[in-house]
């Protein structure tokens, strides 16, 4: 078959655990890319639900995802909402449970510290069961090794691990991480990227390096 894969479609392949999360997410500050998907053996689909957890929209933080980026079975984003006020000398939420409690605290959502967006690149691989907590920056082309908890901004085509993650290695050298980021072959138009597949999945780093300068060249 020569037609090329469809981002608009919810389940992709036939395996039939891996979901286009772009076509299920309802929630109006869940943003995600093309061709980044959720793999769960279960319920690929129910990514929303059961994977960005405390997301309330009206506290005004966001969940923004690149394209092409892979997020294995069990990853969770924390939402903004999740926290508890730590300005005073109690973290207790006295607000949710009413009554005079209520009357006699601010609103409980006015308390809580505001992290900002919770930003994944492109390219992103997120292993099984991470966590990724309020206002997290991923770079492009990280990689997020399985059962890390991401606390702080991962810098792009970096490896992190742990809890909390820790930087591991630079995947590439500083020259062909900026070609990299320069070439951006997650926004090629969908015929040259299905041409240059094979550079992609090349691990003659040596020869990728040579023919993303050569493109970068001849696009100028």
């Amino acid at each position: 078959m020569n037609t090329m894969p469809n981002p608009d479609v919810m389940v992709p392949n036939e395996y039939g655990t891996s979901c286009f999360i772009k076509n299920v997410v309802k929630a109006p500050n869940i943003i995600i890319g093309d061709y980044t998907y959720y793999d769960d053996p279960s319920d690929p689909a129910g990514f929303e639900q059961n994977n960005v957890l405390f997301n309330y929209p009206e506290f005004g933080d966001r969940l923004i995802v690149g394209k092409f980026c892979a997020i294995a079975s069990g990853v969770k984003f924390i939402m903004g909402p999740a926290n508890h006020r730590i300005s005073s000398v109690t973290t207790y939420p006295f607000h949710v449970f009413g009554g005079l409690w209520a009357e006699r605290t601010p609103p409980h959502m006015s308390q809580l510290p505001f992290k900002g967006d919770i930003v994944v690149g492109n390219d992103v691989w997120i292993g099984r069961e991470s966590v990724i907590m309020p206002g997290v920056r991923i770079g492009d082309g990280a990689i997020i090794a399985a059962y890390s908890v991401v606390t702080r901004e991962v810098a792009p085509y970096s490896v992190v691990g742990g809890n909390p993650a820790a930087w591991i290695k630079q995947r590439f050298d500083d020259e062909l991480t900026e070609l990299l980021l320069k070439w951006q072959w997650w926004n090629l138009p969908p015929e040259r990227l299905a041409a240059v597949l094979p550079l992609l999945c090349d691990p003659d780093l040596e020869s990728v390096r040579q023919a993303i300068q050569h493109d970068l060249k001849d696009s100028v």
